[in-house]
């Protein structure tokens, strides 16, 4: 195409997780497939690294290859949709919640909520929620997602241009 970069029009080679040999697709797979499961227990890039049969750094280089972000965020995101719900529901104290989702540090849950939520626990939790009372969870769930602050900004700067955001990083 004349006049296009090379770079705004992906090729099925270029795709990352074509880089990857299915065998360790599979894998990463499972080690994904896991945290999704156990994200209130402690896990570490080792412990996931053995559920796909890799040695750590391979792991955390083809995961990242393989989903845009690293095993540590991808886990920090599934932790921080679950503490959403569980303030949503407001029975839980903002320490329930980051023990229950498996963080340890109420400061670092603290930190990592603010920055994907754009507000802290507390503050969330005390907000209004009816409004999504409504909503199947399917559709919730994924207009929950966090996201970082900066692809938030990207995203609402990219909506009306095609696209509902740019890819994780």
């Amino acid at each position: 195409m004349a006049g296009v970069p090379p770079s705004s029009s992906p090729s099925p080679s270029s795709a990352p997780s074509s880089r990857l040999p299915l065998d360790d697709l599979v894998r990463l797979r499972r080690a994904r497939d896991r945290m999704d499961r156990e994200y209130d227990q402690p896990l570490d890039v080792p412990a996931l690294a053995r559920t796909a049969l890799m040695s750590s750094g391979h792991f955390s280089r083809s995961f990242r290859t393989a989903y845009g972000e690293t095993p540590y965020s991808y886990l920090m995101t599934r932790r921080i949709e679950r503490a959403k719900a569980l303030l949503r529901r407001g029975d839980l104290s903002v320490t329930e919640v980051c023990m229950a989702v498996g963080c340890t540090s109420l400061g670092s849950f603290s930190t990592r909520f603010t920055e994907l939520v754009g507000e802290s626990p507390s503050t969330y939790r005390a907000r209004d929620h009816e409004e999504g009372a409504a909503i199947p969870a399917c559709i919730a769930k994924i207009r929950t997602r966090p996201a970082r602050r900066t692809e938030a900004k990207e995203a609402k700067g990219t909506e009306g241009a095609g696209g509902p955001g740019a890819p994780v990083a």
